[in-house]
Parts: C-alpha cells; structure tokens; sequence
C-alpha cells in the first residue's frame, strides 16, 4: 500500500498518526525500511516527518531505509484517482471508496510496465525526466480534464530525490544481509486489513497491494522460508470502511454504539467505518489465507456496556450453510448470519493489566472466538496506550 492507510500508535500518553512510516520509527532502538512493495508519495512522506516530528519524533531520516525498487506515486496518479472515482460515481452509481491518494492509479501504471521507481529518480535525471513526460502525457490523453505542470512537478521530484537520496539503498540486499547477518528481530507491518487484500478481499471494493502474508514475501523480498510467527490483529467486533457486502453490520443502535465508543472513523480520510457484530466466517477466512499462529483481539472494552454480545459463526445461503467465504459480491449480499448469544459482562475493563483481571464473561467470549478459529489469543486490547495490552502467553 502506501500513504492510504493509517496506523494510530500511542506512546507514553502522545498519539502519532503513520501512513508511511513503519510504526516502528519511534523506536530509536529500530532500523525502519520501507519495502519494494510500498508505493511512496515523496511529499507525502515528508508531510508526515514534520507532523510527527513536532510530536517529537527525531533523528528519523537516520533510522529510515527506503528500497530502490519502491514505485513513486506522482501528484497527477492523485489527481486521476480522484478523476475515476468520479467517474464510477456516474456510471455505476457507485465508486470503490478509495482514498485517493493516487494507489490504485500507481498500481496500475506499475502493472503496465510504465512505472518509475525510487532507482529511476536517484539515477539519470534526464531519462527519468522523458519518462516522466511521457507517463503524465499518457493520463492527459486518458483524462482530458486533467492538468498537469509538468516542470514545476519535475523541479519538485528533483529536490526530494536529493532528500531521500541518503535513506535509500538496495532493499533486496538490505533484507538479505538482515536475515543472515547477526540475529536480530525482524517485525513485518502490513497495511490495511486481509479484507482488502486485491486478491483475496472483497474485490471490487479493496485495495491495490497485497495486505495479505503473501506480501512479506513479494513486497521485501523475504523468502518464504524465514517467514516465522504470523500475528493476526482484529477487533472484538468488526468493521469496514467504504461500500461493499458486510454480512454482520449492524445499522441500528449497536451499530453507532460501537462507532461511538469505539472512535471509529478513519486515521486517513476521516471516514466513519461501518461497525457490526464479529465476524468469524471472515476470521476463518482471514486464517485460511495467512495461517495465523496467534491472533490480538483488540478493543476488548468497546463491548463493556453490552446486555447481551453476539458473534457471527457461519453463513448460510438458501438455508444451507456454506463452509466458505464467497468471492462474488451479489452473493455475499445474500448470505444469512448464523449468531451465537453470548451475555455482556457489563464492567469496565480499562484497567484490567492481566487475564486474571478480566470478567470471566469477557473470559469466556475469547475462549469462543479462539475454539471456533483455532487459532490462541496471545493478545487482548482494552485501551489505546501500549499498557493497555494485556499479554497471555
């Protein structure tokens, strides 16, 4: 992905918002390297440095590393996302919901084979600059409307590629060296949710990038092999941003209850996300593509005030359930929710530090979202800041 999705990240009482960077920055302790398979939109990135570093964020641009095989996302492929949104819009009466960022458009001129990359605009600037005027030339052709200051854009990108030029370096031989070089730990973060996964989502309505544990491997470069532990994060309850079947939503007061708590509006756009009971039918799926060895159930406390919880655990259609999770859109509309009832445990568990501290009611609820996925709950989120994660095991 790039910078069209956000991760909130809470330390020591102040909340940085990442799009770019990978979430480890803070830690002056880490190497952050952003991977082939990011798309980067240069102003962008440094937008984001100064809002963080008046959070007091420092010295990043020494712990960042940005690969030269990462494609640039240029002002125009914004500019277009927002022109083709507005087209869906008239002639389907929809749009996919993106955030225009310039994504989708970047990811498409990367598959064309007409994309430039961070190597191109470290290298020879002239031919970087052609093939520049010949990319933009072929979105003014496609887009009529479209305005592109060809110049003033290239003068820009020429100042950036002296800024970046320090952080970047060969990503391939970079993440070699770090698996066989002196041990070390090595976190992946990925982007968006296994849902919006272009091959595995709820296509249309995803993303362009592989958000899925496929993407490790194709967006560093990490053979397959030095793969390890693979942690799914979700929520106690599920959301979506944007239009697209959501088979669990609840429009109704449960609906905005959890919204409301739960400040579910997007790091990104600001969008409201759309909230509903959990959804293990996805949860199963989400495992079947990523094999999970553990899950973190986050935003445990958003269900304190519940009479009563339920959790979807099968779909069926025509009455009969279905042991998948269907490609197809129109379908996916159709399918009936099997529930479970659960009662609320009606306490607050802001404070609870420990298992131990937990209701046995919230207790038994992850039990049951462990004994239906399969897969243990090494973490539980009952709060924003890093001490409100409770660990067990």
């Amino acid at each position: 992905g790039g910078n069209n999705a956000g991760h909130t990240v809470v330390v020591d009482g102040k909340e940085y918002d990442f799009h770019l960077f990978p979430s480890g920055i803070i830690n002056p302790k880490a190497i952050s390297f952003i991977g082939n398979g990011v798309v980067i939109h240069l102003p962008g990135l440094f937008e984001e440095a100064e809002k963080n570093e008046k959070k007091g964020l420092k010295d990043w641009e020494k712990r960042l590393i940005i690969s030269d095989r990462a494609h640039i996302v240029f002002d125009f492929h914004q500019a277009v996302d927002g022109l083709q949104e507005v087209q869906r819009q008239a002639q389907e009466g929809k749009n996919i919901g993106t955030t225009k960022k310039g994504i989708g458009p970047t990811y498409s001129s990367k598959a064309a084979r007409t994309g430039l990359r961070i190597c191109d605009l470290l290298s020879d600037f002239d031919e970087f600059s052609s093939r520049f005027k010949n990319l933009a030339q072929q979105y003014k052709s496609m887009f009529p409307t479209l305005e592109i200051d060809i110049e003033g854009q290239l003068k820009k990108l020429k100042g950036y590629a002296e800024k970046i030029r320090p952080m970047v370096r060969d990503g391939v031989y970079f993440m070699y060296e770090a698996l066989h070089g002196s041990p070390k730990k090595i976190l992946v973060e990925g982007a968006n949710a296994a849902l919006l996964d272009i091959d595995f989502g709820t296509y249309p309505f995803v993303t362009s990038s592989n958000c899925t544990v496929g993407g490790v491997c194709t967006g560093l470069g990490v053979p397959p092999q030095h793969v390890g532990d693979v942690y799914g994060v979700v929520k106690a309850y599920t959301t979506r941003v944007g239009i697209g079947a959501f088979p669990t939503e609840q429009i109704n007061e449960i609906g905005e209850l959890l919204q409301s708590r739960g400040h579910e509006w997007g790091v990104t756009t600001g969008r409201k996300r759309r909230c509903g009971w959990l959804d293990l039918v996805i949860l199963k799926y989400a495992h079947m593509i990523n094999g999970f060895t553990a899950l973190a159930l986050t935003k445990l406390d958003i269900l304190d005030v519940l009479d009563e919880i339920k959790i979807g655990v099968a779909y069926k259609l025509g009455g009969k359930r279905i042991p998948y999770f269907p490609a197809n859109q129109e379908i996916l509309q159709k399918v009936e929710v099997e529930y479970e009832t659960m009662p609320g445990w009606k306490t607050d568990t802001t404070g609870a530090r420990k298992w131990e501290d937990l209701p046995p009611k919230a207790q038994n609820y992850i039990r049951c979202v462990e004994n239906h996925v399969g897969v243990p709950v090494k973490w539980v989120g009952v709060g924003k800041s890093r001490e409100s994660m409770i660990q067990l095991f």
